[in-house]
């Protein structure tokens, strides 16, 4: 084991960790349920900027996004900055009307919302099980990048990794909630910047400069430095396809839409807005570009994505890497905790107070307890699931992601800006979609090339539509209710 890289890890563990307790205080003598899920809607604008790009940023981002560019070369790093404009996406489409209605209807969840706005229990119900699968799906992601992290970069063996990396982040998001996951978002947010640029200019200094790595590249295969890629593989229906699932179907992933209930004011939003979009370009850009020219420095990888916990050992000193080993681990729990914390609230909120308890009998007692414990019982199920991981991660957390999307993305959209829209339409929308990205993605069908996404949103806007306009509309109340600002 390497202690130079492992003590400055774990001082940063054990930072996160006091975070977490110092989040736990906040909760005393208020709504349990507004402060352990939502925060209290108190969120300043460089809070709100960085627990949206770091809850976006994942293992995908920094462990398998960079292991792509490793593997098909400087047009993946094109591709990538696609992602530029989600945070202006999400929060410029979503957040202020999000923020008005959600005060108005008192919600804490993606679901309260979905309810306001539809008033039916399938639409709902639907809709807490697909995020509690997705997430499910997705948590497993962030498992197996930060215990292959921990493995590639300091000795330990991968189980290790994973009990170690598990057990930090439900610690700190059991016991701190939605405040600790979005304080310790922030700094997360600042240290994967400070990282990415430290292991980019480590990386060129270490190849003598960028020319001679992009000819580096070109020796080991000249489709490396084209923006087609290695193989071909970057085409164009493969390209418009990226754009919908990773660019403009972000705005329908629920965990990135929670955020728009958490933050202040306007001022706090336009804030959020200009500094997310910032953040991001730079993380992206960096990022991959990193994982492409890594393969000029360490061109014999057996796994892509190993690429980054790598190069950060070859091209730093190992203090220093071990600072910066926290960028990536910053990446991973950053997503992990936000996707704990509202798989949680779904099941307590949405289902359980909903449904399984609906007069709310012992309230006080019941709900606080209940809200650590299925916290803590779905983190404990995702690890347990991590123990056997895929070769490449990426594809995992995409096919999670389209899911998502396929499900969510009209009903949230057009449910603030379409007064026609109804619950029958809704649920049309949800289920065609969900069905058709899953026949296409379960048989590998590629309709014109295109990933699965793109035919089940155009499917899903569809069904939306006709549906909505054959059922009778929603009533005056929900209509004057989104209508107003």
């Amino acid at each position: 084991m390497n202690l130079e890289l492992m003590l400055p890890l774990i001082l940063y563990l054990v930072l996160v960790l006091g975070i977490g307790f110092w989040a736990s205080r906040h909760r005393a003598g208020g709504d349990f349920v507004q402060e352990y899920f939502i925060g209290n809607r108190s969120m300043g604008g460089l809070v709100l900027a960085m627990t949206l790009v770091a809850t976006y940023t994942s293992a995908s981002s920094f462990i398998g996004g960079p292991g792509a560019a490793y593997k098909i070369g400087l047009g993946w790093v094109l591709l990538a900055m696609i992602q530029l404009p989600t945070v202006w996406l999400t929060l410029g489409v979503l957040g202020k009307k999000f923020a008005i209605i959600a005060r108005r209807v008192n919600a804490v969840t993606i679901n309260d919302m979905l309810w306001a706005r539809y008033q039916s229990k399938a639409v709902v119900v639907l809709g807490s099980v697909t995020i509690i699968l997705a997430f499910i799906a997705t948590m497993v992601v962030q498992f197996i990048g930060g215990a292959r992290l921990l493995e590639t970069a300091t000795g330990l063996s991968y189980q290790q990794g994973l009990f170690l990396f598990a057990s930090c982040v439900l610690l700190y998001t059991v016991i701190g909630g939605f405040r600790a996951v979005v304080m310790t978002d922030a700094l997360q947010g600042i240290i994967m910047l400070i990282g990415t640029g430290a292991l980019l200019a480590g990386i060129l200094i270490a190849g003598d400069g960028l020319p001679n790595l992009i000819h580096q590249l070109r020796e080991i295969d000249p489709k490396l430095v084209s923006p087609q890629g290695a193989g071909d593989m970057l085409t164009q229906p493969f390209m418009l396809s990226f754009w919908i699932l990773v660019c403009v179907g972000v705005v329908g992933l629920p965990h990135s839409a929670l955020r728009c209930f958490g933050y202040r004011d306007s001022k706090a939003l336009h804030r959020g807005i200009l500094i997310g979009t910032v953040v991001s370009a730079l993380l992206m850009f960096g990022m991959h570009l990193a994982g492409a020219l890594g393969r000029a420095i360490l061109p014999g990888m057996d796994s892509p994505d190993k690429i980054m916990p790598s190069l950060m050992m070859e091209v730093l000193p190992p203090w220093l890497a071990g600072v910066f080993l926290a960028a990536p681990m910053a990446a991973i729990m950053s997503t992990i905790d936000s996707q704990l914390i509202q798989s949680s609230a779904t099941l307590v909120k949405d289902l359980y107070l909903n449904y399984l308890n609906p007069k709310q009998e012992k309230l006080e007692v019941r709900i606080p307890r209940l809200s650590l414990l299925c916290t803590l019982i779905l983190g404990t199920l995702v690890l347990l699931a991590a123990l056997q991981p895929p070769e490449m991660i990426i594809w995992l957390n995409l096919l999670a992601f389209g899911g998502l999307q396929a499900v969510f993305l009209w009903p949230l959209v057009l449910g603030l800006y379409w007064s026609r829209a109804n619950g029958p339409g809704a649920l049309a929308s949800m289920v065609s979609g969900i069905v058709c990205y899953g026949v296409l993605s379960q048989w590998g069908i590629k309709l014109a090339g295109l990933h699965a996404i793109v035919p089940s949103l155009g499917l899903g806007l569809a069904a939306f539509v006709v549906v909505s306009l054959l059922t009778p509309p929603p009533d005056q109340g929900v209509r004057r209710l989104f209508e107003q600002q």
